[in-house]
C-alpha cells in the first residue's frame, strides 16, 4: 500500500505499514507523521462501520492519537478497487460513534461493550475519495479537500468542534452554493435538540458562520449572504 498511495496531508508517497502492532493504527506517513488506521470490505459500506471498544474509542477522539481512516472496499470476484477513501480524523466526534449493546454473559469477554462509527453522520466533506466508483481521483483534489477542513483540528475542545461540524453539515443539506442568514436559521429546533445546554441557538448559528468565513471554508458575499469557497 505504502508503494502506492501518496500522504493526503503532505502529499508525499511515504505511508508505510507499522512493523509492530499498533494499538490504534495500521500505517504512517513517513514524512509527516499521519496515522491511519484502515478498514476493508467486499463491496459498499453501510451506514455504519464496526469498531473497537466504546470506551477506548472515546479516549481517543479527547487525545493525540486518534488516526485518520482509509476505507476500501472492492468487488467480490476481481478484487478490483470500487472506492477507497480517507476521513480526517478531525470529524470523528463522540456524536458519530454509537454504543453497541454488552456483549451476553455466556460471551468469552463478557459485559465488553464495542462501538460503530456511524458513516452516514460524517459530512461529504470529511470523505475524501482516491478512487469513486473504480475511478482514480486527481491527486491535487485530494489534496485540496484535505487541507479545506485542516482548521478544525486548530479547535482542540471536542465540543466546540462538533458545534462547528453540525453547522457545516446543516450546510450541506441546504444543498446551495450559496445560502443566506435566514436559510441555516431552519436549523434552530435541530441544533438545539443537539445542543440543549445553548439557550441562544441563532447566536450560535452567526458565530460559527463567523468562524467559517474566518477559517475560508465560506466567503462573505454581503451582510447575511454566504458562498462555499
Amino acid at each position: 500500500m505504502g508503494e502506492t498511495v501518496f500522504c493526503p496531508n503532505c502529499g508525499h508517497l511515504d505511508v508505510s505499514k507499522y512493523t509492530n502492532n499498533k494499538p490504534v493504527a495500521d500505517f504512517y506517513c513517513k514524512n509527516c507523521k499521519e496515522d491511519y488506521e484502515l478498514k476493508s470490505k467486499k463491496n459498499s459500506f453501510g451506514p455504519k462501520i464496526v469498531d473497537g471498544a466504546y470506551r477506548t474509542m472515546l479516549e481517543r477522539l479527547t487525545g493525540s492519537n486518534n488516526p485518520n481512516l482509509f476505507l476500501l472496499n472492492y468487488g467480490i470476484y476481481n478484487l478490483e478497487i470500487t472506492n477507497f477513501l480517507v476521513i480526517p480524523k478531525h470529524f470523528f466526534v463522540p456524536g458519530i460513534i454509537e454504543e453497541r449493546r454488552p456483549l451476553a454473559p455466556t460471551a468469552r469477554r463478557a459485559g465488553w461493550i464495542g462501538c460503530n462509527i456511524l458513516l452516514s453522520d460524517i459530512l461529504q466533506a470529511g470523505k475524501i475519495f482516491y478512487v469513486r466508483n473504480q475511478k482514480v481521483e486527481p491527486k491535487e483534489r485530494v489534496l485540496a479537500e484535505w487541507k479545506k477542513t485542516l482548521f478544525l483540528r486548530e479547535e482542540k475542545e471536542v465540543l466546540a468542534r462538533g458545534w462547528l461540524l453540525d453547522v457545516m453539515r446543516c450546510i450541506e443539506k441546504l444543498g446551495k452554493h450559496e445560502f443566506k442568514l435566514e436559510d441555516m436559521y431552519v436549523f434552530e429546533d435541530e441544533l438545539g435538540y443537539l445542543h440543549p445546554a445553548n439557550r441562544h441557538i441563532k447566536e450560535k448559528i452567526r458565530q460559527q458562520l463567523q468562524v467559517l468565513r474566518d477559517k475560508g471554508y465560506l466567503d462573505f458575499v454581503s451582510p447575511g449572504h454566504y458562498r462555499l469557497s
